[in-house]
Formats: C-alpha cells, sequence, structure tokens
C-alpha cells in the first residue's frame, strides 16, 4: 500500500509543467547623456516594465545610467534572439530624454490614452495588437533590467516600472513622480512637488524641504509613510476603503464638508467632498488615498 502510495504521488508531479529556463545571460549597460536645451524645466523620463529603478541625485549636470541587463531563455538559440532584441531605447527631445525598452511587445511612442502626458501629448508603451507575451511559461523567457542612475539634484523626474522591482530616489529637489505596479516606492531626502502611486506594495517619503506643490500618494495594497519636515503648512485629504489615518502631528483640523456644483450630460451633478483638513496656515494639496492600507504622517526636525 505504502508503495502503491508513492508511484501515485510520483506520477502527478511529473504531469506538473515546468517553467524553468535553462541557458542565461547578464550583461552590464553604461551610458552617460546631457542636455541638448539646458533649462529649469529639464526632465527624464524612465519608462522600466521588469526590474527595479534607483536614482541619486548628486552636484554634477549630467546623466549617469548604469542598467544590469539579466535575460533568460530555454535554448541558446533565443537567448541570443532576446539579446539582440532587449536594448535600451533613447529618445531625445532637446529638454527632456526618454529611456525605454526596445524589443517588447509594445512598441514606445505617442499614445492616445496612456502614458504620462508632456505639453499636449502622452508617451508610453503601445500594447495594442501584441503578437508575444514575454516572461510567461509559454514563451519559455524571462528580462530583467535595473536601472541606477545619478542625476543634477534639481532635475524632474517620472519613473515607472511594472514588475520585479521597487522604486528608490534620493536626494532631489525638482519634481518627482514615480509609478509602480508590483513593488515599493521609497523616496528619501526629496522636496519637490510629488506623485508616488503602487498597486502591491508600500509608499515611503522622507522630505528634507515640504513640498510647494499639490503632491498625490497612492497604495491599493500597503501604507503609506510619510515624513514631513517641522512646520508643515498644507491642506490634507485622506480617503480609505479598509484604512485608517495616523498622524502625530498636533495641529490638523478638520474642514467643514463641501460640494461642488458641475454640468454632466443634461443635468446637474454635486459631489460631496469629505475627509479634508488643514494643517498649519494651509498651503499645497496633500492628497492621500489608500484601499487595504494605512496613512502615518509624521513631522521631524526641530
Amino acid at each position: 500500500m505504502i508503495a502503491k502510495n508513492i508511484i501515485y504521488k510520483t506520477g502527478l508531479l511529473l504531469l506538473i509543467p515546468l517553467c524553468v529556463a535553462a541557458q542565461k545571460s547578464t550583461e552590464k549597460i553604461s551610458r552617460e547623456f546631457t542636455f541638448e536645451k539646458k533649462g529649469s524645466q529639464n526632465t527624464l523620463m524612465i519608462f522600466n516594465i521588469n526590474g527595479g529603478v534607483k536614482v541619486e541625485g548628486y552636484s554634477g549636470d549630467k546623466i549617469l545610467v548604469e542598467i544590469e541587463k539579466a535575460i533568460e531563455a530555454k535554448t541558446d538559440a533565443r537567448l541570443a534572439t532576446r539579446k539582440e532584441e532587449l536594448q535600451l531605447g533613447v529618445l531625445d527631445r532637446a529638454d527632456t530624454i526618454m529611456l525605454y525598452l526596445k524589443g517588447v511587445c509594445g512598441d514606445f511612442g505617442k499614445s492616445d490614452k496612456n502614458g504620462w502626458k508632456m505639453g499636449n501629448s502622452r508617451w508610453g508603451y503601445n500594447w495594442n495588437d501584441c503578437n508575444r507575451r514575454n516572461g510567461d511559461c509559454d514563451k519559455g523567457d524571462d528580462y530583467k533590467m535595473n536601472f541606477f542612475i545619478k542625476i543634477p539634484r534639481s532635475l524632474h523626474l517620472f519613473i515607472s516600472t511594472v514588475n520585479q522591482g521597487d522604486i528608490e530616489v534620493t536626494n532631489t529637489t525638482g519634481i518627482l513622480a514615480a509609478h509602480n505596479v508590483n513593488g515599493s516606492i521609497k523616496l528619501t531626502n526629496i522636496s519637490g512637488s510629488t506623485i508616488a502611486k503602487t498597486i502591491n506594495g508600500q509608499v515611503n517619503l522622507d522630505y528634507s524641504a515640504n513640498p510647494s506643490g499639490n503632491s498625490t500618494y497612492y497604495s491599493l495594497n500597503g501604507n503609506i509613510n510619510a515624513n514631513f519636515v517641522k512646520g508643515l503648512a498644507a491642506q490634507l485629504t485622506f480617503k480609505s476603503f479598509n484604512g485608517d489615518l495616523f498622524s502625530s502631528i498636533n495641529n490638523i483640523v478638520p474642514l467643514a464638508v463641501s460640494v461642488e456644483k458641475y454640468e454632466k450630460g443634461e443635468g446637474i451633478h454635486y459631489k460631496v467632498n469629505g475627509n479634508r483638513y488643514r494643517i498649519g496656515n494651509g498651503g499645497p494639496l496633500l492628497d492621500f488615498e489608500t484601499f487595504n492600507g494605512d496613512v502615518f504622517l509624521k513631522e521631524t526636525g526641530n
């Protein structure tokens, strides 16, 4: 009876398909960029898919990029093809530099609906009519691109990634936007207006100076931990389904519920805005939202 059980279980194991890549390749990519048109609006945009992004501000005037590129495939032929296909793409618009992945399913460029808006255009990957899926068991291969970048501190920065990595930024003063899906966001020693959004991960923020412009913070399944400099003056909104707002800041004052009237279609609609607060004398709007997570607000410093 024991022998039959062993044979039965072994048979079950043999029926389970294994998604194992036998061939691997790693490569380091180093690039250096400067802006053709230098000014206060200079912006770096990073569109990653699989992998993390780490950015550090420094006192230089160049963008220094190091990338760890890792590929797995079932055969040598597939590995060679993917190594050739998957490359760093660069779009230089004089005052804005965009870094993206070439050789993935979706072509990068202007998008009607998705992506980030710059001026009158949106930029991102076009996933329509994709004929292959990267990194799945049927394809039998996978890739990962980890970005390590140094930038001038005052540069405006827009970062996105989807899988297999976190976003980390330190020592910047410009406008900062970070979008992740399956990973965390950690922003340290920053001072610019901020957008930080992720689906499955935490958002951690440490400000060296409080943001002077409106900022948005969001996590669907994770906590948001925000440390501001003492003396914060702002408006605050908070929204959550299963989370709570915790704060050690003493001068948070609830504001009266407001009603906005607007036209929609053939009728008049009303929007009720609650959960609004004033911190100190008020100022920029700090908008916090979670679904399954809490928000923790603190002031640091003397």
